[in-house]
């Protein structure tokens, strides 16, 4: 008898997530994002630099530090643009409305993607782990009633420095 038991939606959905996040060319993050609706993928995106531009793995980091709301100080490779961005800036290359579609991601979105994600229309975000700083992304899709839904409540970790 075949054991063999069916991923729920999400649970492919998130597999797939996992698979495009492998192409990401910067060490410090590898994540990576689909677009989905009704079921259907509409768009791809991984964390790598803009088209033409050198990437992290290729180069190294181009690191800049941040302040974040409670003070607290980090680094941050400022080098690539962001697997969200990566997959609307497809869907608009192509012409396709993600309206009301979902998002699956690696981690909470950062905060410039959460309200990039909330101005493109989509209505629902699955991560695979919870962001560090996060935090301020849950509360703009609250404010604006985006499902925002983890895999686990882990938070994701990777060098800082």
């Amino acid at each position: 008898m075949d054991t063999h038991q069916r991923p729920s939606w999400d649970e492919y959905f998130m597999e797939i997530t996992r698979a495009v996040a492998s192409r990401a060319t910067c060490d410090r993050g590898r994540s990576g994002c689909i677009i989905t609706r009704d079921k259907q993928i509409l768009v791809t995106g991984y964390v790598g630099s803009p088209r033409g531009l050198p990437h992290c793995d290729e180069v190294g980091h181009k690191m800049e530090k941040m302040v974040h709301e409670d003070g607290s100080v980090t680094q941050h490779c400022t080098r690539t643009t962001h697997a969200e961005q990566n997959a609307i800036a497809q869907a608009a290359k192509l012409g396709m409305s993600i309206n009301s579609a979902t998002l699956y991601c690696k981690m909470t979105p950062c905060s410039t993607c959460a309200k990039i994600i909330i101005n493109a229309g989509i209505t629902r975000v699955v991560c695979e782990k919870k962001y560090h700083a996060g935090g301020e992304s849950e509360r703009l899709f609250k404010e604006v009633g985006i499902s925002c839904e983890y895999f686990d409540d882990a938070v994701e970790t990777y060098d800082r420095q």
